[in-house]
This record gives C-alpha cells, structure tokens and sequence, in this order.
C-alpha cells in the first residue's frame, strides 16, 4: 500500500556551519534505496578522507521502514542519533544526512555536539528544500470551448493541480486527481457538463508540490 502523500527533499545540498572553530559540513540527498544511501555516504567518506568525522543518518519510508544512523567515532547518542530524530521530528523520509567534522581544537562536550550535529542536518535539509509528495492519478478531460471556463473555475475553486492544457478542435485538460477522489472527480465533472466531457482515467504517479501546494514539474 503506498503512501497517499509524505514529505522529502528536492535537491542535493550542501551547509556549512562553524562551532568553536570545528567545521560541520551538512551533505542532503534525496534517495529512494539503501543502497543510494550507502553509495553517497561512502563516496563523501572519500571525498573528505581526511575530515576528523564522517557521521551520517537516513530514512526510508513506505512498506518497509529502514532507519539507521552512525556517530563514526564520536561519543554514542550525540552525533547520528540526533540528526535522525531532526528527520523524524521534520516527518520527512527517503532522505539521507551526512555531517562531516574537521576538529578545531576545541572539545564541545555532549551537549554541544548535539546542539551542533542537530543544527548542521536541520541547515543542510532546509537548503535542500522540504517538498510534499502526493499521489495521484492523470485524468484527461476534453470538452467543447463553451465548457471550458465552468470547468476551469471548479478545479481552480476546488484546489486541483492542472498539468497542462491543450487548445486544438477541443480543449484537453490534464488534472493530477488523488487517487481516492477519482470517483467523486468524475462525478463532479460530468454534473458540471451535462455528462458532455470525454474523461480518461490515466496511470497513478508521484506528484511534487512545494511549501505553497504548487506542482514542482
């Protein structure tokens, strides 16, 4: 059973932020896999080979739930650990986090580092931009000109994302419907028309909206 909607990030990104002098660089990715998680932790660990810390944290939504964390040497539960709570407490997944530390020669102590690693991964996600995935469905409507403006207002009133719309004999539009308002979305259109639209129901996607509900094609 798939999610109807969830929260990740768009983007790679990269944040830096200094802490009495030690150096945490927040590195985000958008993943979808354990192995694309591995993948981008082990190539950081060899980008920054020579960095005093490589500490990492990601989540993988859905079915099957994987969470895993590493403080990579850095006194356990103040490193890994709360940079996956930061994910958690943001409610995102398919997402992983690495914070890289160059040492500066002054300790922390636990509460610093906490203070610090949360800080970094909480940095680095809001650069790589938050993002709402919704499921939905592809439905085509094609109708005469006279019906288009009726029909217009509706989806725009009602808040439906419009993917294109496409101006020939008739006037075609694609609309991404949530999969569990189908049903209620072509009784609606076909009220609105007098059961005078053609609609087509397409295949079921992943839609990406920003923190203003606008698709992000």
């Amino acid at each position: 059973m798939l999610d109807k909607v969830y929260k990740t990030v768009l983007n790679h990104a990269v944040y830096e932020i200094e802490e009495k002098k030690s150096r945490f660089i927040a590195s985000v990715k958008p993943i979808s896999t354990e192995e694309e998680a591995m993948e981008f932790i082990e190539g950081l660990k060899s980008k920054y080979w020579n960095a005093t810390h490589n500490v990492y944290a990601y989540y993988i939504g859905g079915k099957n739930i994987i969470q895993k964390f590493s403080d990579d040497g850095e006194p356990s539960g103040t490193a890994g650990l709360p940079m996956l709570e930061v994910i958690k407490r943001m409610e995102l997944r398919d997402l992983v986090v690495v914070v890289t530390r160059y040492f500066g020669g002054t300790l922390l102590g636990a509460a610093g580092l906490i203070r610090a690693y949360s800080k970094s991964a909480s940095m680095g996600i809001e650069a790589a931009g938050i993002v709402t995935k919704k499921l939905c469905r592809e439905v085509n409507i094609v109708l005469e000109y006279t019906l288009f403006g009726k029909v217009q207002n509706i989806l725009i009133s009602e808040g439906f994302t419009i993917k294109d719309v496409i101006y020939e004999q008739d006037v075609e539009i694609i609309v991404f419907v949530p999969n569990d308002e189908v049903e209620a979305f072509v009784d609606m259109i076909n009220e609105a028309t007098n059961a005078r639209a053609i609609i087509q129901k397409g295949d079921s996607c992943y839609i990406t909206l920003d923190s203003q509900g606008k698709i992000i094609l």
